[in-house]
């Protein structure tokens, strides 16, 4: 299993008759298999974006998207709908669109399996495996409409886990829910995380953020800040990420704290950069 997330110079442009909007603008990306990570960014940052086109749910319009040795960029549709049942899972917001209502829990992490073609005796398996999983085991039988709401999104990562695919996507999977059921979530993420899945969760959650080991800040439609973090819950050490291109975006407090704006003047020193502004705090000189 390898699920490597690699992204180069992504672009996705969305048009219609009288406007062209660029959601992602060049955006640079690495997830090591077996990582779990956090994408956060404010809303129009491009972050929904670049997760619809990891899912294989959108074609980038330039650049490059490779997931798990699969080139995203120009499949055709019999081979994202193959990539979607083999490869990746993914888990959505709202609970109610990860689940079929009238189904029992057992039917839903079933849909895939027969989607892919499963025999009985694998379906058997998955199905015990993935329930123990996320520790809706005692459940099978349970109605999903009658799960609570964090029953139901774990039951939306054992469907979204039933094809063993290499990465999982979560887009904001603890927004509706409550401190105790988005603890319940992320430890099931976790233990996710620790069979060897890559786990990419898209987040507004300050406490998911913050206890994952490392942080993508998405701004402007591309990457522009990591917080790593050597143990989960720890303080991060913030990092800006430099492009292929060289560009560097700074956080924008550090570009409020000093007064940026227009040019900076450069200084490079024998191991550093140093980022100041053109005619420090008291502007130019008369």
């Amino acid at each position: 299993m390898n699920g490597r997330i690699v992204c180069r110079s992504l672009v996705k442009v969305f048009k219609t008759e009288d406007v062209e909007v660029v959601a992602l603008q060049g955006l640079d990306l690495l997830v090591e298999p077996g990582e779990l990570v956090a994408v956060v960014g404010a809303s129009g940052s491009g972050k929904s974006t670049l997760q619809s086109i990891l899912a294989g749910l959108e074609s980038p319009t330039a650049g490059t998207a490779e997931v798990a040795g699969w080139d995203l960029t120009s499949l055709s549709e019999r081979r994202r709908r193959e990539f979607r049942l083999t490869t990746v899972g993914l888990v959505w917001q709202q609970t109610a669109a990860n689940v079929v209502p009238y189904l029992t829990v057992a039917e839903n992490v079933a849909v895939p399996l027969l989607l892919r073609g499963a025999r009985l005796r694998e379906r058997r398996v998955r199905l015990a495996d993935t329930l123990e999983l996320v520790g809706l085991q005692e459940l099978p039988d349970e109605r999903s409409e009658t799960l609570s709401s964090g029953d139901r999104q774990l039951l939306a990562v054992a469907v979204a886990m039933a094809n063993s695919p290499a990465v999982l996507l979560a887009d904001e999977p603890t927004a509706e829910l409550d401190t105790e059921s988005s603890g319940r979530l992320f430890a099931a993420l976790q233990t996710v995380s620790a069979a060897g899945v890559t786990v990419v969760v898209t987040t507004h959650d300050p406490l998911v953020s913050a206890s994952v080991e490392r942080t993508i800040t998405i701004r402007d439609g591309r990457t522009s800040a990591e917080t790593i973090r050597r143990t989960a819950g720890a303080v991060g050490e913030d990092f800006a990420v430099l492009d292929a291109a060289g560009r560097l975006q700074l956080p924008p407090e550090y570009v409020q704290a000093l007064g940026l704006g227009g040019r900076v003047r450069l200084v490079l020193d024998e191991d550093r950069i140093e980022v100041r502004p053109e005619y420090g705090r008291r502007g130019p000189a008369t």
